[in-house]
């Protein structure tokens, strides 16, 4: 039997393996061995890193056990068929002889997966019970189409975009496709849920063109690069922690193989494997980080616009708002708040008063959000300029000099957010903000975005001790805005921060809420937001939204009505415009459009404790407050690629129209008992129905036997909550139960203990019995009612 040729160490949890130059395209230090880590007995991390990873901000502890299987004469049954199949992957024989097929293996196993590498390191990873799950592409690749000068340079003159030499790659891991794979995931990207097919690069990018599908948005301003994929048979994530710009080839350049590649860096990606979708995102986010719990008033609605320009207009806005009985929880001020758009100040012409301004407000129910860019102008006597350059705060040349671009204030420099110093430094200047009233911070442009070109792949980041070039940065940059921006909230308010970036990195939802970018107000830019919010969910993003009714363009009635549907359940539930563009309060349009939007306002506030319930579950196991339906129905194909429909939690689902002029549309439910919320009749799942869907309707379905809390109609989100719980029952013939977390929705208090868990349960009679899990906040509700449908 042949030798394996690579010295290896194995341990309990982990396997060394030297391999010499086969490895030096992987790492940056020569003779760093490939590493195989059992974090646990699901998940594997395959890595040659030697720098520290800005999403898992501490070395997972390695739980998992790995074993020698092989070389073995006395294999159990399910690892000799494991093993046949892995030489067939590498050598296109079934031969488990390794001198005849002139293959050796180096095989170890866990608990649940067995992994294999050939001479020349390809990986394999089997179940124990022999079904192959993930195998290196050992075959020949399919070669880009190449394109002459010439030809690149014509197609771009007529206005096509060219993505030639955009996709160079350090490295490459190639995967073999079994012909039953579908991928989820990998953030913001445009198009389908389902990824297979097309090809995205990881590079935080603002493009202010339509956002469309690939080829010409291969790249949007987030960089997530996890997805999930589901087999028949299996289901797992991979996810390639290099925040260099990296390119996901999901079988767009063969049926045979899908391939992940960076640009540079270090080779490092986690294998995880789980029996449900839920599975891989709870081990998923158990690296990098869950969403903590957000306050109350989070989960209100929020109205912005770039061009709120002066402190009477946003006073005149919260009157609209409370003359027209629409309840809204926050308004957002864009740039136009700033003193020449300088970060951290405050036109004392346009807002003689911000704390007078956010006092009046919060006295109405509505609390005040401002935008923070990271572009610095570049002014002595600026206190945030003139303190970052006295401490060299900023990213500099690589001759050394601060390094200049131009963004809305004019030249501008950019803080380095690698270094922990400037980040506290940044994160403190939040206190100018919070002192006068501000309850959160949208973080804006921090793809970095700059109007005088890109910022050069070689501008440097100090850092703390060590320097970072920008093409290593880029995709961490707004990540590390976030950070910055959390921590210093947390410290200067003592409350749960709320924060809001538009560019991001894997990790980010431990800091931020995500908004999809710049959208128009155009019924594809509808359509796509669904599958782009039910991804980033899968993505371990959660906290997310898009922009109703389009940032860019002029909306219609009809789309605005349609769009504060679709979204009425939406994590992150904002309308935001342009300036220069058709005003999106929905008073400025007709009355029918004012009523209807006026109804699903209302109904999304009914639902908040259902939604906050969800963000505890999430901060519990990272499942995602919206969910696509294979989510929770894994095995019905019919949902694999269902794009227009969503589920809030597991137990409503909601059938948005998304095209214009419809009213009626078809809707699939899944296996079970369904109520139409609207006119309560009992559905059988399984199959398809056409559902009349009015202008005034979305189609809304709550599955038998679910309970439901909610709140009686409010207008705006007291700290704490409703004093009283309304627990909607749509009856079956089966018992019920559910558990309900109540905290002060405020602070951090929850970590010492309190908070309280309900526990309810409605027997085959419908009478309701109601404990406690745990109690340990002081405020019960003054009443519970059940509501039986």
């Amino acid at each position: 039997m042949s030798t394996f040729p690579w010295k290896y160490e194995l341990s309990d949890h982990s396997c060394s393996i030297y391999a010499g130059d086969l490895l030096s395209k992987y790492t940056n230090v020569s003779g760093t061995p490939l590493q195989i880590e059992a974090v646990t007995d699901t998940t594997l991390r395959i890595h040659a890193r030697t720098l520290e990873s800005f999403a898992v901000e501490q070395r997972p502890k390695l739980t998992g056990t790995l074993t020698a299987v092989s070389p073995s004469d006395d294999l159990p049954q399910e690892k000799t068929a494991c093993d046949a199949a892995l030489r067939t992957a590498f050598t296109g024989t079934a031969s488990s002889d390794a001198s005849q097929n002139n293959q050796s293996l180096l095989t170890f196993a866990t608990k649940t997966l067995q992994i294999s590498l050939d001479d020349e390191l390809h990986l394999q990873i089997c179940s124990v019970d022999g079904t192959p799950l993930c195998s290196d592409y050992t075959g020949k690749l399919q070669e880009a189409e190449s394109l002459t000068e010439e030809e690149i340079e014509q197609m771009r003159q007529e206005g096509h975009v060219v993505h030639a030499g955009d996709d160079a790659c350090r490295f490459q891991i190639t995967k073999s496709l079994y012909g039953d794979e579908v991928f989820y995931g990998l953030g913001d990207k445009t198009g389908f849920l389902n990824k297979m097919g097309y090809d995205y690069t990881m590079w935080n990018t603002d493009n202010p063109d339509p956002h469309v599908e690939n080829p010409t948005f291969k790249a949007l301003y987030k960089s997530i690069p996890f997805f999930i994929t589901l087999r028949k048979d299996c289901v797992y994530g991979i996810f390639f922690d290099n925040h260099y710009k990296t390119s996901f080839d999901m079988g767009y350049s063969s049926t045979d193989y899908y391939s992940i590649g960076a640009a540079d860096g270090e080779l490092d990606y986690y294998f995880i494997y789980g029996d449900t979708i839920a599975d891989v995102i709870k081990n998923y986010t158990a690296l990098t980080g869950r969403c903590p719990l957000p306050q109350l008033w989070t989960l209100g609605y929020h109205q912005s616009r770039w061009g709120y320009s002066s402190q009477q207009e946003v006073l005149e806005l919260a009157e609209n708002f409370i003359n027209n009985d629409l309840p809204c929880d926050v308004i957002h001020m864009d740039i136009d708040y700033m003193d020449n758009y300088k970060v951290f100040t405050v036109d004392k012409n346009k807002f003689p008063d911000l704390s007078g301004l956010s006092n009046t407000l919060q006295d109405k129910g509505i609390r005040l959000v401002t935008i923070i860019d990271p572009g610095t102008k570049v002014e002595k006597g600026y206190h945030m300029y003139d303190e970052g350059v006295r401490n060299h705060y900023f990213a500099q040349t690589p001759e050394g000099d601060i390094y200049e671009n131009v963004v809305w204030p004019g030249d501008s420099v950019f803080p380095d957010y690698t270094s922990s110093t400037v980040r506290n430094w940044w994160g403190s200047q939040t206190k100018l903000l919070v002192d006068q009233g501000i309850s959160g911070i949208w973080n804006d442009m921090n793809e970095p975005a700059s109007f005088r070109g890109p910022l050069p792949e070689n501008v440097v980041f100090p850092g703390d001790d060590i320097p970072r070039l920008h093409k290593e940065v880029h995709n961490v940059y707004g990540h590390l805005m976030a950070k910055a921006t959390y921590e210093g909230l947390k410290e200067t308010s003592g409350k749960r921060p709320f924060v809001i970036t538009r560019a991001c990195y894997s990790g980010s939802q431990k800091y931020s809420t995500a908004w999809t970018g710049d959208n128009q107000s155009i019924w594809t830019h509808l359509k796509m937001s669904i599958p782009q919010l039910l991804n980033l969910g899968m993505s371990g993003m959660p906290f997310v939204g898009t922009d109703i009714g389009g940032f860019g363009s002029n909306t219609t009635p009809e789309l605005l009505c349609r769009w504060i549907q679709a979204s009425c359940f939406a994590p992150l539930f904002r309308n935001h415009c342009a300036k220069f563009s058709r005003c999106q309060e929905p008073w400025q349009f007709d009355r029918q459009t004012l009523d209807i939007y006026r109804t699903y306002l209302k109904l999304r506030y009914r639902f908040i404790p259902y939604l906050y319930d969800l963000f505890y579950e999430e901060s519990q196991t990272g499942m995602p407050i919206i969910r696509p339906l294979v989510m929770h129905y894994q095995n019905d194909p019919e949902v694999y690629e269902c794009n227009d429909e969503y589920l809030v939690g597991d137990r409503i689902l909601v059938a948005p129209v998304t095209d214009q002029g419809a009213h009626v549309r078809p809707v699939y439910l899944p296996e079970g008992i369904w109520v139409d919320y609207w006119t309560k009749e009992r559905i059988e799942g399984g199959k398809y129905i056409l559902r009349d869907a009015p202008l005034d309707i979305c189609p809304i379905y709550i599955k038998a036997g679910s309970i439901i809390p909610t709140w009686p109609q409010l207008n705006h989100i007291p700290d704490g909550g409703a004093k009283e719980l309304i627990l909607e029952y749509y009856t079956s013939d089966a018992p019920a139960e559910y558990c309900h977390y109540q905290d002060n929705g405020t602070d951090f208090s929850y970590e010492n203990g309190e908070y309280n868990i309900y526990h309810f349960h409605i027997d085959s009679d419908g009478h309701l019995t109601t404990s406690m899990d745990h109690q340990g906040y002081d405020h019960l509700y003054d009443a519970v009612r059940l509501s039986a449908h």
